[in-house]
């Protein structure tokens, strides 16, 4: 078991958390990584969705060797708790009301069956600060409703954005984008309510809906329809301010590269840099309207040159000449990327079940007080005697009682 302690701009702060999948540990990770010490309540009666999904470790099945777990999970504490059990709704009390934050992303109606609503929590607690990033929110006509990525995308309308022209509308390829999403909304607001607790002592309630967050990034969409009564149209890989705009393939087994072309100026550039100055001047493609207007001929005219070259020498020769290009990269290339393994997007620690193993690193550096990689991604329940000795005051009697009743499950 580790326990390290960490420091960084959250160390002194306690979290608790009832979460489940990916946008509970992300929102969570964010406050573990630079210093608090946050803690997960989990059960073996149903373990969180991503501990029972694969990959796993030497593709042998286990709840501590999923890799989807385990990448999001590190420096955070296990607690298992059967909430079926009185006494182990008591134990999440009485953890709630002695942390300074309250997480919860389950389907409203759990917190309050437990006893860990807001309301009942801030009468012993009156500054406590609650989170609920449910997948509607706590209010409205489908706030009852479970919620998971691949149902907020749809309903959130992302899909209606993706596909190619006349055909239907096609998934997100990480279908939990909204668990990614969510997050960065969800810690700003907890910093916020910090804030605003230092400086009256007041705690609040902050409600929020994975759905709206989805929202923002269909803003342009949504505006369109508002003001026009417009619907936004398919349109593969093409774009209405720029062209070319594309992936083109390139010489290697599914390689790609992305060109972006906004002005006549750029044209000129990657006609020079093709070999092709004819075609800056060639009126099916001199302005960004006759581009568009003979798209397709002009993307057979790239594919042809990308083909026999590799994308990286593509990416270098149009990026050096002020061309918008990059690698489509696959994961292996994401996993040795020199600028993310430079930065600690990786973190490399070992953990008790799966020898070493990468986990997420932070997404920003802070030059005085950076995230540090202090534990791997708990095992199920890793952390139960310590937090309830440590945290709780609880005996060694009383622990091994409350355990022989399988409260501790």
């Amino acid at each position: 078991m580790t326990t390290e302690k960490n420091e960084g701009v959250f160390s002194g702060l306690t979290v608790l958390a009832f979460c489940w999948a990916i946008v509970g540990p992300l929102t969570m990770k964010f406050f573990a990584d630079n210093g608090a010490t946050v803690i997960r309540v989990e059960t073996s009666k149903r373990p969180c969705t991503l501990r029972s999904s694969g990959p796993y470790k030497d593709n042998v099945p286990s709840l501590n060797k999923g890799a989807y777990f385990n990448y999001y999970n590190s420096n955070i504490y296990s607690l298992t708790l059967n909430m079926e059990m009185p006494e182990a709704m008591d134990i999440a009390r009485r953890l709630a009301v002695e942390c300074d934050l309250f997480m919860e992303n389950y389907t409203p109606g759990n917190m309050e069956k437990w006893g860990l609503d807001y309301e009942t929590l801030k009468k012993e607690r009156p500054d406590i600060i609650m989170l609920r990033q449910n997948g509607y929110g706590s209010w409205g006509p489908y706030h009852r409703m479970p919620a998971f990525g691949m149902v907020l995308v749809p309903i959130a309308g992302l899909p209606n954005y993706i596909g190619w022209p006349g055909r239907e509308p096609l998934p997100i390829g990480v279908s939990a984008y909204t668990d990614c999403i969510s997050p960065r909304f969800a810690t700003a607001a907890l910093i916020a309510a910090l804030d605003h607790r230092d400086k009256t002592g007041e705690g609040q309630l902050l409600d929020l809906s994975q759905f709206e967050t989805a929202i923002y990034f269909v803003a342009p969409g949504v505006l369109d329809y508002a003001a026009n009564g417009r619907e936004p149209e398919r349109m593969g890989n093409a774009s209405e301010y720029a062209a070319p705009h594309g992936a083109y393939q390139c010489t290697g087994d599914d390689r790609w590269c992305t060109i972006a072309v906004f002005n006549d100026e750029e044209w000129e550039i990657l006609c020079r840099e093709m070999g092709k100055q004819e075609l800056a001047t060639d009126p099916r493609f001199d302005t960004l309207l006759n581009r568009k207007k003979n798209e397709d001929e002009l993307n057979g005219i790239l594919s042809e040159w990308t083909s026999g070259q590799t994308p990286e020498e593509i990416m270098e020769k149009l990026q050096t000449a002020g061309v918008s290009a990059g690698v489509v990269k696959n994961t292996a290339d994401m996993y040795v990327d020199p600028q993310l393994n430079a930065r600690g997007m990786y973190w490399k620690m070992d953990h008790p079940e799966m020898g070493e193993f990468t986990h997420l690193g932070p997404s920003f550096r802070m030059s005085e007080t950076p995230a540090q990689p202090y534990r791997p991604s708990p095992l199920l329940g890793e952390h139960t005697q310590y937090i309830c000795s440590e945290l709780l005051g609880m005996s060694d009697e009383e622990f091994v009682n409350l355990m022989a009743q399988g409260v501790f499950e």
